[in-house]
């Protein structure tokens, strides 16, 4: 029965998006701290993707309140998501705008574990987010995960982005404008 639910779950979640194209991805082992160090932009060569996998039990824990002053901003997405990669370059020059910050991005690919060798490594290393993303297995995902972590996200649709600072938390279900992403932001300060 979970499996069905979960099957009818990430269904959802392909039909409320447009699916892109495909891409390949490499991969290596990182820590959780690289994941989300905010990218820098310079004119050195892209960072190789390291492919780090989160459990749900991880996630969880990741998304949870942190104590302390940090801003956590994390993005679920998939790279065959066109709402998804629309909003990615707003999450990027956010990320530029507040580098030295205590802000921290993280994007977690829900693509298919068949996706993870090849195609998001080279969709994450085209939009330079390689030290920002982990990847999720959906189909380990009970439908007790998402209660859990959120107040508006069933898993249904993504994209789906979590910001957290302490307590406060916003939760914006579908893409988001640059000025969008700002104002969310900003109202953390």
């Amino acid at each position: 029965m979970k499996k069905l639910i979960l099957s009818t779950i990430l269904l959802t979640a392909v039909v409320a998006c447009n699916k892109e194209s495909k891409v390949t991805e490499t991969s290596d082992m990182a820590t959780a701290d690289s994941i989300v160090t905010p990218v820098i932009e310079t004119n050195e060569a892209v960072v190789p993707f390291k492919k780090v996998e989160w459990t749900p039990e991880e996630t969880s824990k990741m998304l949870g309140n942190q104590n302390n002053d940090t801003l956590y901003v994390t993005n679920f997405f998939a790279t065959w998501c066109g709402p998804c990669v629309k909003e990615i370059p707003h999450f990027k020059a956010k990320m530029a705008e507040m580098k030295g910050q205590k802000v921290k991005f993280t994007f977690v690919s829900l693509d298919e574990r068949s996706d993870w060798d090849e195609v998001v490594p080279k969709f994450v290393e085209k939009f330079d987010l390689s030290p920002n993303v982990v990847l999720l297995d959906g189909s380990k995902l009970t439908p007790e995960f998402f209660p859990k972590n959120f107040k508006k996200w069933d898993g249904g649709a993504i994209p789906f982005t979590l910001i957290r600072k302490g307590d406060k938390t916003d939760e914006t279900l579908g893409s988001m404008s640059e000025e969008m992403l700002s104002q969310k932001l900003n109202s953390f300060n």
